[in-house]
């Protein structure tokens, strides 16, 4: 097997994943897992895709991860795997869609506007 690479997004956050046969070992930006993401709830995240089609052992993931915040880019990531084991077998699609796990989850950071303080926040209102 060739070395499949797909991309995820959340927020301001990239992932991208090259996925390879393997044992199971995910590095991201040249670091274990473990180092990167030291919460389990993240890593957790991270691996959902892989332990919903119980593939957790067969695949070596090395990921470029860059911009966002520890939540987006564990999101990204999610994301960026669910493609990537999508190319590899065209059949899990379905299982992977109805879990949630291909949908890029659009929601950003509004900008903000000029003459107010943040994006919706407007400045005080004095009548007198």
């Amino acid at each position: 097997m060739e070395v499949i690479n797909a991309i995820g997004r959340r927020k301001s956050a990239v992932a991208r994943v090259y996925l390879s046969e393997g044992t199971g070992k995910i590095t991201i930006n040249k670091r274990d897992i473990t180092v990167f993401f030291p919460s389990a709830i993240l890593q957790y995240v991270v691996k959902q895709p892989l332990q919903l089609l119980e593939v957790a052992e067969k695949y070596d993931i090395k990921v470029n991860l860059d911009g966002g915040g520890y939540t987006g880019q564990s999101q990204a990531l999610r994301l960026a795997i669910a493609r990537a084991l999508v190319k590899v077998n065209a059949e899990d699609k379905k299982q992977l869609k109805d879990a949630g796990f291909l949908t890029r989850d659009s929601r950003a950071v509004e900008r903000k506007k000029p003459g107010q303080p943040k994006a919706r926040r407007r400045f005080q209102f004095s009548k007198r």
